[in-house]
């Protein structure tokens, strides 16, 4: 009976490495090489955007030095809002935007009470967080006037006074702050 015995260590492992190298090797050549510099041309250096080739890449570029308008803050990359802005509060997108988060709201605060009536208090306190956040902001945005403001206040005190009901399984406090929210919310809307 003979054994037949590996290559030693060292030189089994050096002919894998060299294979596993000419692997390397081959698939880099594959590979673009990022082209940051022109031929014939010298290294671009800043130092802040001051010192230096103002035309290279620098990271704030002397607190906006390199920016075409005026920013933010000196230590913002973004310029201040105006009417070439993205974002532009008083646009009809952004109101229709806001009002068609309330119409789903108002659709969601109809599934409260057939959770209530289940006793499914997690599904009432589920439904309340999970896109109230979103109608916060959209009463906010769209509440103007002080009646507004004072209508949007009340919606929100009553969806708190659901969820709290629905934490401590209150089933009549719970249904009488469900159908507040749905009410106040009608209020609200119809203030717009």
């Amino acid at each position: 009976m003979s054994l037949t015995l590996p290559p030693p260590y060292s030189t089994f492992f050096q002919e894998s490495r060299r294979e596993a190298l000419k692997g390397i090797v081959a698939g880099a050549a594959f590979l673009p090489v990022a082209a940051n510099a022109a031929v014939g041309e010298s290294p671009r250096f800043s130092v802040f955007g001051i010192i230096g080739d103002g035309t290279s890449y620098s990271e704030g570029a002397a607190y906006g030095t390199d920016q075409s308008s005026k920013l933010y803050s000196p230590y913002s990359v973004y310029s201040d809002q105006g009417p070439d802005s993205v974002y532009n509060p008083a646009s009809p997108e952004v109101a229709a935007r806001k009002k068609a988060v309330l119409a789903e709201t108002k659709k969601r605060l109809g599934n409260l009470p057939g959770y209530i009536e289940k006793k499914e208090w997690f599904n009432v306190i589920d439904e309340l967080n999970r896109y109230m956040y979103e109608t916060r902001g959209a009463v906010r945005g769209l509440a103007s006037t002080p009646e507004q403001k004072a209508a949007a206040e009340d919606f929100f005190k009553a969806i708190e006074s659901t969820n709290m009901a629905a934490r401590l399984r209150k089933k009549e406090a719970c249904s009488a702050g469900a159908a507040a929210s749905v009410a106040t919310l009608d209020a609200f809307t119809s203030k717009l």
